[in-house]
Formats: C-alpha cells, structure tokens, sequence
C-alpha cells in the first residue's frame, strides 16, 4: 500500500488531537498489523468506497476511550456508556472526513461510523490488502490508527 494513502490518515489524526482536541500523541513507526482480526476495547470503523475502497479503523483500550472523549467533550466520564462510544465514533468521522479531503483524486465516499467493543473481535478488512497499524503514545493512553485502502 502506498504511502500517498497512510499519510493523509496520519496527518488528519494528528490534527484532530493536536489542534483541536489539545492531546499531546507521538506517532509510532508503521507497521503491518500482523493479525488484523484480533483486537480489543473499543473501536470505530468507517469504510471506504468509490474508486478506492477500505477501512479505518480507531482503536483504544476502555480506559483510553474515556479520557479521549473527555477530552474531546470538555467533561470527564468515568465509565463506558453511550456517550463514549458515540464521541469515538465522532473521532473517527472527523479523521476520515478530513484525510479525504487530501484524496480528493480517488473520489472516496465514506460510510457511517460504527462502533465494536470487546476483548476479540473480527474487523472485514478489504481481502488481499495489509493492514496498515499506526501506533499512537498519548497522554490519555496509547491507541491505534489502522489503514487498509485497495486502489480500484
């Protein structure tokens, strides 16, 4: 997969946390996520489609998921309840809806937030394409940004 795909997921990340949020979020080096099927806590995904399709997928442990919609929120929760799940579905529209904006050429259309939570859950990830996992250090906890986008 091309970098010309990640980068724009990278830098919308970075922006939503950095400027408008104000999290401070390190980005980890790339990587392919070795098993794309295995991951917990709480995750968004928002799918891709047009001439390019895919995924995106935000990935945080529960205790990581609070204090980023807090944060994002401006309020502290302190349990996982609806508010939380719909704020890190927000944060993943908000990074796919402005990454797309720097893909403009590839005329993606993205679909509707979903959320997942649990200890082993499957994402449908497009076949025959790597999952790109980027990994992010924050103050409210580590997480996840995971890229997977076949050109058409």
């Amino acid at each position: 997969m091309n970098a010309k795909f990640i980068n724009p997921f990278i830098n919308a990340s970075l922006n939503l946390f950095r400027e408008y949020m104000k999290v401070s979020v390190t980005p980890g080096k790339p990587f392919i996520l070795d098993d794309p099927y295995d991951l917990k806590g709480v995750s968004a995904i928002i799918g891709l489609a047009g001439d390019t399709t895919g995924a995106l997928v935000l990935s945080f442990s529960r205790e990581t998921a609070i204090e980023m919609v807090s944060k994002l929120e401006g309020r502290q929760y302190i349990a996982l309840g609806a508010e939380i799940l719909d704020g890190v579905g927000e944060m993943v529209n908000i990074i796919a809806g402005n990454a797309k904006k720097d893909l403009l050429d590839y005329r993606i259309m993205i679909s509707l937030p979903g959320i997942i939570t649990g200890n082993n859950y499957r994402i449908n990830w497009p076949q025959g394409v790597p999952v790109i996992s980027i990994p992010m250090e924050s103050e409210a906890g580590p997480f996840s940004i995971n890229v997977s986008i076949k050109e058409g």
